[in-house]
């Protein structure tokens, strides 16, 4: 791993600043910034228009091109970024008003409205917890503690909906017509077995999958009527009118002796080294995949991308577009550890009939394969590797 002395992506490059202003385009490239979806679910993604170096296999973080170090004041960058998220936060409260009403038949629209309001609270919840020191500690702690709430409800929904599409599109790939072939050469006997096989998977793969959609379906119901009651409830109002304060006041903390670039700078590479380390401690290559005690080390890793990702914009302007394929490979590899468990969930009910019991352990090996190919993924596209296994 670096040295802690050596220069890191989130430490900008000392020299003139920019033609453009630093602290005018933080906000614009933050609220511009798109997310890479696997499965519906949100992930790391390159702001449109952002351009930023990529770090190559093998190599080291190096510094990005961006605002100067002594632009990176609290005042000039943080409070800007926080403000423009907030204002991303009410706009995508206003159009899912709008687009929620009886007489709006736009229940995509209404859906796009969510995502773009979770976005918003995301980054702003994620800011607050990087950069806590430079703010308000206790105002900090609260926001951040009732978006982590809001966002948790508000994702339910659109995760149950789409584990529901991926289990289904896996069950139809496994029993269609267009059976996978057997790797390698097998003999007469293993044929006539796997044929077998595929066989009582076809039996009991409509029952499964009906099974999977009564489940997921109520789920989803379920936590579409919590979104619902949560979006009327006085907790939300009370997060809906903290968030309007922050888009025009941003609490900072006292004093003027913590309003240095090193108050942003110090906090972005603790968060960068926070995921290196994670990175770093992940399983090896050659573990279980079906040793489901690994997934919650991918999932912290997972989580501090997020984290490091939103440090990143706040300080360079604009997400790492290195670090968008590890996240959307760390985002397909929560979707398959979430449906393999669902499918697991799902075999465990009572009195089903062994094929489907059947079907339903055929497609949980599936989803926990396509965990290890997430993994493989992730590891191939890191793009710091050496640096995390060099002595």
């Amino acid at each position: 791993m670096r040295r802690p002395d050596q220069q890191t992506t989130t430490r900008p490059t000392t020299g003139p600043a920019p033609e453009t202003g630093a602290a005018a385009a933080t906000p614009a490239a933050a609220a511009t910034g798109a997310e890479s979806l696997s499965g519906g679910t949100p992930g790391p993604g390159l702001p449109p228009g952002a351009t930023g170096p990529g770090h190559p296999a093998g190599t080291g973080p190096a510094a990005a091109p961006g605002r100067p170090a002594g632009d990176l004041t609290t005042e000039a960058v943080l409070a800007p970024y926080l403000r423009a998220q907030a204002a991303d936060f009410l706009r995508s409260l206003r159009l899912h008003h709008e687009h929620s009403a009886p007489a709006d038949s736009g229940g995509h629209d209404a859906a796009a409205a969510t995502r773009a309001l979770r976005r918003a609270a995301r980054r702003i919840s994620g800011s607050l917890h990087t950069f806590r020191a430079a703010l308000d500690p206790l105002w900090a702690d609260q926001l951040r503690t009732e978006l982590t709430w809001l966002t948790g409800v508000l994702a339910r929904e659109h995760a149950y909906a789409n584990r529901l599409t991926r289990l289904v599109e896996a069950l139809h790939q496994l029993s269609g017509p267009a059976l996978p072939a057997a790797r390698g050469a097998r003999a007469a006997g293993e044929g006539a077995a796997d044929a077998q096989g595929r066989a009582a998977l076809g039996v009991g793969a409509a029952r499964a999958g009906a099974l999977l959609e009564r489940r997921l379906t109520l789920a989803r119901t379920r936590s579409h009527s919590a979104a619902l009651q949560a979006l009327g409830s006085s907790r939300f109002h009370a997060v809906a009118d903290a968030v309007a304060l922050l888009a025009s006041d941003v609490p900072l903390a006292p004093g003027p002796a913590g309003r240095g670039s090193e108050e942003l700078l110090e906090p972005a590479e603790r968060a960068e080294q926070r995921l290196l380390a994670a990175v770093a401690a992940l399983p090896p290559e050659d573990s279980e995949p079906y040793n489901e005690a690994q997934d919650a080390a991918w999932h912290q890793a997972r989580l501090l991308l997020r984290l490091h990702r939103y440090a990143h914009e706040v300080v360079l302007g604009a997400a790492d577009p290195a670090l968008a394929a590890p996240g959307h490979a760390l985002d397909l590899h929560r979707d398959a550890v979430e449906a393999a468990g669902a499918a697991a969930a799902a075999a465990r009910t009572p009195r089903i009939a062994p094929a489907t019991a059947y079907a339903l352990g055929v497609l949980h090996a599936d989803q926990r394969h396509e965990v290890e190919a997430a993994r493989a993924v992730f590891r191939e596209s890191w793009p710091y590797a050496t640096v995390l296994t060099a002595p």
